[in-house]
């Protein structure tokens, strides 16, 4: 009988016979690890347990402690949904059903849509099918006699997938019960693993999300592998809902999205605006502490400048329509970093004056179709707090580290400990999609690489994630409930430079052309302002509160004295609210708490007599009276230090 070696993680090896499963080696190595295993990764591949191994192997067995197992378990959960779907509505056509981040998702086509009530039926259906332990099986077919199945059951989507993606003689399928799919697997061995899940929604989605194809109805499921990660994970959902920044936007009175003006586009209110100044002035300074010069460009240039910049090429379907201005073509830019070119091009610089930091807060306008824009978080017209590094090649490193410190800061200031950091490189597949050489790119990447190596800082590396002119660092802020979000950028540019023909007179008295750093922290004001909201559920820290004290007399005998009160806060800078409507106590403290105003300074009789005022702290309640002036001395040590309290999670 022939044999083949199997390489186990550990290092150790087996001989086994050729044909020998994934699921029999793990029922030799461990009667438990056999229990618990769900798939297997042979030489780098993911395959079923049930998979024949006839070739020399390394092997790993999967269980609920790999992340890998986790998509397996989702894809198989999503093939689970659909054949409940097709046990109560025989006649749906099939789409596609991938897992996805937190569970999957499955597409029907059916004339009805799907109610409620048909969720809660499926759900119950799958759970039904899920105690029946139905094995995931895969079978190979002949490609004709796989169309003429799908055929036979009209099933034109399959058909379709089946005549595209079907290039071996032999077509792969999957059986879970009644359910057959065209799928490359693996899966689990069976549904009896599938218990922890919930049905979320239904949403619509054209057929290869390509406008003009049918729509077919999108149903989304949750999954994990027990039912206290489901749980955790639909409260992190509720939360998520309690903290959206479009509600709390309303409810706040911070900002607006006008129907009359046009879809993503943000109104600043004043109590929006003026967090926004706030946060605006603290970029403004650390930039200039950090050697930046500030600037300002127009926010419309001639076309010809994006296509020397090469963003008519690679960047097209994020721009608007060009305008016509006196027979000459404008455009509207979709980024800062042209103009900054050209302030650096206006007369030839020295290798004296580089690095040559250059920093706006630059309004940008970018197309997204109107089915992802999302309030503050995806927007047509944004603010990016965005800077360019013009410096030598020997310069690159330090400035990027300059850049990843800056970043350091101002996650510590505005109130975030923890963060993640990915590296996106080119896809060496595809060199077409992006600018340079393959030199220029390993040198860039290079000099990323080395730079967080030689900080200490861990990242994922991703090729393909990279944009055309060059490879960048992104840093991922992670909210009070565990959300990441894209925000900071620090990205390498040879291209630019080389495009716009730069130069400085270097130390040689020779020309030279500088390389680029593009930089942003916040990503955008818009997109950090509402990550601000969603982290502190509103609830903005003392400095940057539009309203940071409410004065609350305690009935209209003591306005005269929350008047003094309120005056003397503003008078030593602090934004104080005088509420003296003719409303009782109660009703004054339930508006500032739902406003969320950080502290209230309630006066009455005693008060007054005293010349202190009775605190209470948003979401702590009362703290006890204080004399006035030593409330205002606390009130200035919080704002001085920027102290950001833990929000809420």
């Amino acid at each position: 009988m022939e044999t083949i070696s199997i390489t186990l993680p550990d290092g150790a090896t087996r001989q086994v016979p050729s044909g020998t499963t994934a699921a029999e080696i793990a029922r030799n190595i461990s009667h438990g690890l056999a229990r618990e295993a769900l798939v297997a990764r042979a030489d780098g591949e993911l395959v079923d347990l049930a998979r024949p191994l006839d070739r020399d192997t390394r092997l790993a067995i999967l269980t609920a402690k790999d992340p890998d197992a986790l998509q397996v378990f989702r894809h198989s959960a999503a093939h689970l949904l659909a054949a409940a779907v097709l046990e109560l509505f025989p006649d749906v056509k099939l789409g596609i059903g991938p897992p996805i981040d937190y569970g999957f998702f499955y597409e029907f086509l059916r004339e009805a849509p799907f109610t409620p009530e048909d969720l809660e039926r499926i759900e119950k259906k799958m759970h039904e099918l899920a105690e029946r332990n139905l094995p995931n099986e895969r079978k190979m077919l002949p490609k004709a006699e796989a169309l003429e199945l799908y055929r036979n059951w009209n099933q034109s989507f399959k058909c379709e997938l089946v005549e595209e993606k079907a290039t071996e003689p032999l077509v792969s399928f999957y059986t879970t019960g009644k359910f057959i799919d065209f799928c490359r697997g693996p899966h689990i061995p069976s549904t009896g693993r599938i218990r922890a899940f919930k049905l979320m929604n239904v949403s619509g989605a054209y057929w290869k999300g390509q406008e003009g194809n049918p729509q077919l109805q999108r149903v989304y499921g949750a999954c994990f592998f027990t039912q206290p990660e489901l749980d955790e994970y639909l409260h992190r959902l509720e939360e998520a809902k309690r903290r959206d920044h479009r509600r709390l936007g309303v409810e706040l009175d911070l900002f607006s999205i006008q129907d009359e003006a046009g879809p993503g586009l943000i109104f600043w209110h004043p109590k929006g605006g003026l967090v926004r100044k706030l946060m605006e002035d603290w970029s403004r300074d650390e930039h200039l502490k950090r050697g930046y010069q500030l600037v300002y460009t127009p926010h419309i240039m001639r076309l010809d400048l994006w296509n020397t910049s090469g963003h008519t090429d690679f960047y097209r379907e994020n721009m608007f329509g060009a305008v016509e201005v006196e027979k000459a073509d404008y455009q509207l830019k979709p980024m800062n970093c042209p103009g900054h070119i050209l302030i650096y091009k206006s007369r030839l610089r020295s290798y004296r004056e580089l690095p040559y930091r250059l920093a706006e807060l630059g309004t940008v306008y970018r197309y997204e179709r109107s089915g992802v824009l999302h309030g503050l978080l995806r927007v047509r017209g944004f603010t990016q707090d965005d800077a360019h590094i013009f410096c030598t090649r020997d310069q690159v490193e330090s400035e990027i580290e300059g850049c990843l410190n800056f970043v350091q800061s101002v996650l510590h200031t505005f109130g975030f400990d923890r963060y993640e950091v990915e590296l996106s490189a080119r896809d060496p597949q595809h060199p077409e999609n992006y600018a340079g050489t393959v030199e220029e790119w390993e040198n860039a990447e290079g000099a990323l690489t080395k730079t967080l190596d030689r900080q200490g800082i861990s990242y994922k590396y991703i090729p393909g994630e990279a944009v055309f002119y060059g490879p960048k660092i992104d840093i991922k802020l992670v909210d009070a409930i565990g959300r990441p979000w894209q925000l900071s950028t620090v990205q390498f540019d040879f291209n630019l430079p080389r495009r716009f023909g730069l130069e400085y007179v270097g130390e040689d008295g020779s020309r030279h052309q500088p390389v680029m750093v593009h930089r942003a922290l916040w990503g955008s004001v818009e997109r950090f302002f509402g990550v601000l909201i969603e982290h502190y559920a509103g609830a903005f820290p003392l400095w940057l509160a539009p309203v940071q004290i409410a004065v609350l007399p305690v009935s209209g005998k003591f306005t005269e004295y929350a008047q003094q009160g309120a005056r003397e806060l503003t008078a030593a800078g602090f934004r104080a609210h005088l509420d003296d409507r003719n409303e009782k106590l109660q009703a004054k403290i339930r508006d500032s708490e739902m406003q969320k105003i950080p502290y209230m300074a309630v006066v009455g009789g005693k008060e007054a007599e005293a010349h202190t005022v009775s605190v209470r702290h948003h979401g702590k309640g009362d703290l006890g009276p204080r004399p006035l002036a030593t409330f205002i001395a606390d009130l200035a040590g919080e704002v001085a230090d920027r102290t950001a309290p833990k929000p809420p999670s």
